[in-house]
């Protein structure tokens, strides 16, 4: 079988389309309507496809290149400039890969935002003072700024668990956000979305509850430069490959930073 122009690598996977699978949080009215809030929405994309081998979180970045060199990938993907959905325009000659940790299986990890004076007991996020950005709140700062007195609540591994960077994007938004007065709807579209795109299987012994998806956080080179998921660096434009290793599916999760859809 002929491989991807890139993938003269160990393992070689080949990829086909899933256009019949479609991610439940983009069906959801009440998800589009918060994504709408957050200027997010006709910005975020799935696309899902199969794959033919077997997968093993050590093989994160063969598994990338040969995604975005296999031809049937690069034919079904999109990315979103100047406000269009358009296809790659040239071939992938490389990717960055980081292995990005998916091992929460509840929203325990945000105990801490409750009880460090950033959520007053109503859930209401507690407003502070910003020269440049009079709605600021200590929600975002927490987030962003490691300055913030709340900053070091939550550790620097539970900040690099996917469940956390899913919430932190969500909470961050398009560019023309409007941010929430509560936690409430960070939290409940985080876990929406959070459990329809990872995959968790039980112990039939223990009865726990563990994920066994991969999530991989992805850019992809042209022989011009960094070209997926776009050219520019942008924190709130980002790519995750999340792989499922029984069902043998991945789903690419993307956004990409702008003014989102204005009606639903």
């Amino acid at each position: 079988m002929a491989t991807g122009p890139n993938c003269v690598l160990e393992q070689t996977f080949f990829f086909g389309p899933l256009p019949s699978k479609r991610l439940s949080f983009l069906q959801d009215k009440d998800i589009l309507r918060l994504l709408m809030k957050w200027s997010m929405l006709g910005r975020i994309s799935t696309q899902c496809y199969s794959f033919d081998q077997n997968f093993y979180p050590y093989h994160g970045k063969t598994f990338a290149q040969c995604f975005f060199s296999d031809p049937h990938v690069a034919a079904s993907l999109m990315k979103l400039e100047a406000g269009a959905w358009v296809p790659l325009d040239k071939p992938v000659v490389s990717v960055t890969v980081e292995v990005v940790p998916c091992t929460a299986v509840s929203m325990e990890l945000f105990d801490p935002i409750y009880s460090c004076g950033v959520v007053r007991p109503s859930g209401h996020i507690v407003k502070c003072y910003h020269d440049m950005y009079p709605d600021y709140d200590e929600l975002r700062q927490m987030l962003q700024d490691e300055e913030s007195e709340h900053y070091c609540e939550l550790g620097k591994e539970d900040r690099r668990e996917f469940l956390f960077c899913l919430f932190k994007h969500l909470c961050l938004g398009g560019e023309l956000c409007q941010y929430e007065d509560t936690i409430d709807p960070y939290i409940s579209a985080t876990r929406k979305i959070y459990k329809d795109l990872i995959s968790v299987q039980k112990d039939t012994e223990t009865k726990k509850i563990s994920i066994v998806s991969t999530v991989l956080k992805v850019c992809a080179y042209d022989e011009s430069g960094q070209c997926y998921p776009q050219r520019e660096e942008e924190e709130q434009t980002f790519a995750y490959l999340i792989v499922d290793p029984f069902r043998r599916h991945v789903t690419l999760f993307c956004h990409w930073y702008g003014v989102g859809d204005m009606t639903l």
